[in-house]
């Protein structure tokens, strides 16, 4: 797996979690970069853990099914990107964020946030990936983008979370397709 393709893949996962970072920065009356770097970890350790759990779960299977693998690829990494286009586009309005950051608040949004990285972990044992230095890759950037997002959400609201959900949804669903179309050697 491409450097360019890690990055994209590590960027489209966080999206979730910079979105609901955001909103943690909405519900904060003032953010310290303390605040930032426990939404950071906890959402970037989860980012991490979660794709490593899945890489395991799909390594047990993979020589049952590397004649489908790509496909397998295709269609979670697509159901995962359409199912955060569908929540960006929603009009129901969700619960506000509340200003919490102890744990049992932030374990629930980090695992939230984190099950279609499960996913995509074991897409990635169907691929030729070094999977330690690839959920390290991805924990940082959820974790570099989630300080962020709280202290976007702190300064301009909920303006960005939507087109932050999209984004991310897009990514996932371009990086199933160019997956597919390598295997099947049209790209």
């Amino acid at each position: 797996m491409s450097f360019f393709t890690l990055f994209t893949l590590a960027v489209g996962l966080s999206m979730d979690a910079f979105a609901v970072s955001i909103c943690k920065g909405l519900a904060l009356p003032k953010v310290t970069p303390k605040q930032c770097s426990i939404v950071g970890l906890w959402f970037g350790g989860f980012q991490a853990l979660m794709p490593l759990l899945g890489y395991f779960l799909g390594f047990r299977f993979r020589d049952k099914i590397t004649a489908v693998d790509h496909w397998i690829a295709f269609i979670l990494l697509g159901i995962i990107g359409v199912n955060m286009i569908r929540e960006a586009c929603s009009k129901e309005e969700e619960e506000p964020a509340d200003a919490s950051l102890g744990v049992k608040s932030m374990f629930v949004l980090a695992v939230a946030t984190s099950i279609d990285a499960l996913a995509v972990g074991i897409t990635l044992a169907f691929l030729n990936v070094n999977i330690i230095p690839a959920v390290c890759f991805i924990g940082v950037t959820t974790f570099v983008l989630s300080a962020i997002g709280v202290k976007i959400g702190n300064v301009f609201g909920t303006r960005y979370k939507s087109k932050a959900e999209m984004a991310g949804g897009i990514i996932l669903i371009l990086l199933g397709v160019k997956i597919l179309l390598e295997h099947l050697g049209i790209f």
